[in-house]
């Protein structure tokens, strides 16, 4: 309760030497400490006053604490038209009742909530982890190196591509911490929704010091109880703007979880065929160490027969043993690679090592669709492009919201009861009620720079969604011209480079049977033979590569 007193009571009081009461001794005490302390201990701010922008502060780029509020994507589309408390209501005094006097100090904005910047206010950067490829092993081949007629595609049981992507996409922590961000901004809209709270004051006038002070010798008063009811009035409909908002920037999360989820396949993708490549390469590490194993035995036995050099059984016998450290360092390759795709799947080391694979290298698939298709499929189904596009929505959204903080609220009093004493003057007291309004005159535009920056806000959102735009037709281009590239060097190895190759092969073999040439000879032709089956398999990982990469330019599967 607010107690109003008459200014000449004090003087009179002392005066008279009154006694005061207890609530007023109390009050001059706590006012007489305040004025005579040389020091006082009080709490500091508990908001955030550092300066947005800078280190630490609340647009600083750096990524928050743990448990701090900010939004776990980089960007926020259209989001650049509020800064932290602008385009927000408040700050401002709520008074003007009928009556002699009026409630002093109380701020407007304790009856406007949702006036805090929510989680999506304020984007901190924050990247997501990536997968990063496994070289495979560049130790050359030895050893009869020749295409199988079928591919080893992995056991019956084995991982496919499908189930990974299904595994990943169920366990992700990355995808679990990010779909919160769609709850949180729900919330967000919940709030700006709520409407404002009324005020509730009740005060007491012309109140005399001691007893008896008034009376028809010494008139004064009569004492006033007031009970006052004030509400605001929403006439420049900012609740419906703020809820606009908020609505608006749920769909531009919603859409960026769709990115993160688009952007997280990519990352399976790579690390699945990725692991492909270090399989196969084991593979052939393998036969490459059978093959020159073979090679060794002969040549041991020309040698024992006389019919060969020491020099070429040493030859032969180094040429095995660093075949081998290329099937160790195969074998490390492919399980550091089946862990980066356990790693993406959220599973342990000990799964990873039980983890198989299963998944063929050469895809058999019609042709994609022509280019002009990809373009237009991409600009409809991307989700970073659908993301911008609503992103620029909620800038306008930030317009309306910017206009409509220009105007302050109507504040509409109802005082139901008025109580006047008139007991001291012997009459019978008076009770009675008022309505009245307080109307901020709109002389000036309290909201310039917030609407300004909203319309600018809303230029660099479609800038970005013209760029971005721009840049996604030259992924799909960039796509195509790698899948077509991709697509005719294997086809041209697997037709012509590796039959001609083999032939030679297989001319020097009969030679060295022959003793037409020496095992070093043989040696030779046999890792210029393995050169080429090993061009074939990065080529076919890079025409596989290409397929999928198609599917993140676009945004779709339209790749197996």
């Amino acid at each position: 309760m607010v107690i109003l007193m008459d200014r000449r009571g004090p003087r009179t009081a002392a005066r008279r030497g009154l006694s005061l009461g207890p609530a007023v001794l109390a009050a001059l005490a706590l006012l007489a400490w305040g004025l005579l302390a040389g020091r006082a201990d009080a709490q500091t701010p508990t908001t955030d006053t550092s300066v947005p922008g800078l280190p630490g502060g609340a647009g600083s780029a750096l990524r928050p604490p743990p448990g701090a509020s900010g939004s776990a994507f980089a960007t926020m589309p259209g989001a650049g038209g509020s800064a932290p408390g602008a385009n927000l209501p408040g700050g401002g005094i709520l008074g003007g009742r009928p009556g002699p006097y009026s409630p002093k100090g109380i701020p407007t904005n304790i009856t406007t909530p949702g006036t805090g910047p929510g989680p999506t206010a304020l984007q901190m950067p924050v990247s997501a982890p990536g997968s990063q490829e496994v070289t495979p092993t560049s130790t050359p081949f030895f050893g009869t190196l020749a295409l199988p007629t079928t591919e080893d595609i992995g056991p019956p049981d084995g991982l496919t591509l499908d189930q990974a992507i299904d595994i990943t996409l169920k366990n992700s922590l990355d995808l679990k911490q990010k779909f919160i961000e769609i709850p949180m901004a729900r919330a967000d809209v919940l709030q700006a929704n709520l409407r404002a709270n009324p005020i509730f004051y009740q005060d007491g006038q012309l109140l005399q010091y001691g007893r008896g002070e008034f009376s028809r010798q010494r008139p004064g008063g009569p004492q006033q109880f007031d009970t006052n009811i004030t509400y605001p009035l929403d006439i420049s409909q900012k609740r419906r703007a703020r809820t606009a908002v908020a609505t608006r920037a749920q769909k531009v999360l919603e859409a960026l979880y769709q990115d993160a989820v688009r952007q997280r396949i990519d990352d399976v993708y790579g690390a699945f065929v990725t692991a492909l490549n270090a399989r196969q390469t084991m593979i052939y590490s393998q036969t490459s160490v059978t093959g020159l194993g073979t090679l060794k035995a002969r040549t041991e036995e020309l040698y024992r027969s006389k019919q060969g050099t020491l020099l070429e059984l040493d030859r032969v016998e180094n040429q095995f043993r660093v075949a081998e450290l290329g099937l160790i360092d195969a074998k490390g390759n492919y399980r550091k690679a089946r862990l980066e795709l356990a790693s993406l799947m959220n599973l342990t080391v000990a799964q990873a090592d039980k983890l198989e694979i299963r998944g063929r290298i050469i895809v058999q698939a019609p042709p994609p669709p022509a280019i002009d298709e990809l373009r237009q499929l991409a600009l409809t189904e991307r989700p970073d492009i659908q993301a911008f596009r609503l992103g620029v929505a909620r800038a306008h959204a930030d317009v309306r919201l910017a206009k409509s903080n220009a105007y302050s609220d109507v504040y509409v009093l109802w005082q139901p009861y008025t109580f006047q004493d008139n007991t001291p003057y012997g009459v019978k007291s008076a009770t009675s009620w008022a309505l009245g309004v307080t109307v901020p005159l709109p002389l000036y535009n309290r909201n310039q720079g917030g609407i300004l920056r909203a319309r600018m806000n809303v230029d660099q959102s479609v800038i970005q969604l013209n760029d971005l735009e721009r840049q996604t037709t030259i992924d799909v281009e960039e796509a195509v011209q790698e899948y077509e590239v991709a697509r005719r060097l294997v086809h041209e190895l697997y037709t012509q480079v590796i039959p001609d190759a083999r032939e030679i092969l297989d001319r020097n073999y009969k030679l060295y049977k022959e003793g037409g040439i020496s095992v070093i000879d043989l040696i030779n032709a046999q890792l210029d033979f393995n050169d080429k089956v090993k061009q074939y398999l990065d080529t076919a990982i890079r025409y596989r590569r290409s397929m999928l990469a198609l599917n993140t330019a676009v945004g779709k599967r339209i790749m197996p």
